[in-house]
């Protein structure tokens, strides 16, 4: 695959973990909360704790700026790599504590193996090296040193 793919399938999975991230895990922590929600707390009228409320919105917001970052993925390398890494580190965090008990097993069907997916889609596809500096000099119109 040659690198104007490789960009174009990185654009792809932006906006499809934007739109995700942004807009689909209310939804999910409402209908799938075996799988989503994990913090039981003082419930809102729609069901959802303060604190999956406040998961709700982080992720929000970084569904808008990876949709931003899609528009010119070279320019925001390191929202994508903290995102990468984040959801690294996510993943395994919660990949322990549902072992932890308290009926958190679903999760290892749920989010535990999207935070990986996204993981790893995001990896495949963002250039590195040599490679991520021609490009990304290349969309600032400079050239690499």
């Amino acid at each position: 695959m040659n690198e104007v793919h490789r960009l174009a399938c990185l654009r792809i999975v932006l906006v499809v973990v934007g739109l995700i991230a942004l807009f689909a895990l209310y939804p999910l922590m409402l209908f799938w909360p075996s799988g989503w929600a994990w913090e039981s707390g003082h419930a809102d009228h729609a069901g959802l704790s303060e604190y999956a409320l406040m998961i709700v919105g982080i992720y929000a917001t970084l569904g808008v700026f990876l949709l931003i970052a899609s528009r010119d993925p070279m320019k925001h390398l390191s929202l994508i790599w903290f995102t990468v890494w984040s959801s690294i580190v996510h993943g395994a965090i919660m990949a322990v504590q549902s072992f932890g008990g308290a009926g958190h097993f679903g999760h290892l069907t749920g989010d535990v193996p999207a935070l990986f997916i996204v993981a790893a889609a995001l990896a495949i596809f963002t250039p590195r090296g040599g490679k991520a500096r021609v490009l990304s000099a290349d969309s600032r119109g400079a050239r690499p040193e």
